[in-house]
């Protein structure tokens, strides 16, 4: 069974977002090629679930993968974290063989 873990930080971000929308039901999460090292993240809010959607669900907050992504996200944390005036969620992934100098892409 894939796991992924959501922290206390990142299920705030997503339960403010989405209050502040008025509508949705999560984080959706899935991976496309791009960058230089072969993939990158897509974030988006799930208004609605599909059907093959996995759902992971942790500290009031869900978050959907699509199924074609889940081999590359198993046992990743979503985190959200300030790192100077920037915040942001981070992917802690331990299937990322390699990344990008600049953080934007990685290879599994």
């Amino acid at each position: 069974m894939a796991q992924l873990k959501i922290t206390p930080a990142a299920a705030s971000q997503i339960r403010q977002v989405l209050d502040e929308r008025g509508h949705g039901l999560g984080l959706r999460v899935s991976v496309k090629p791009s960058g230089c090292s072969g993939y990158s993240y897509v974030l988006d809010f799930a208004d609605e679930a599909a059907n093959e959607d996995i759902a992971f669900e942790e500290h009031g907050a869900k978050v959907y993968v699509a199924p074609d992504a889940l081999a590359m996200l198993d046992g990743s944390e979503v985190d959200y974290v300030s790192e100077g005036l920037n915040r942001f969620f981070r992917f802690n992934n331990p299937n990322v063989k390699d990344q990008c100098g600049c953080g934007e892409s990685f290879s599994v």
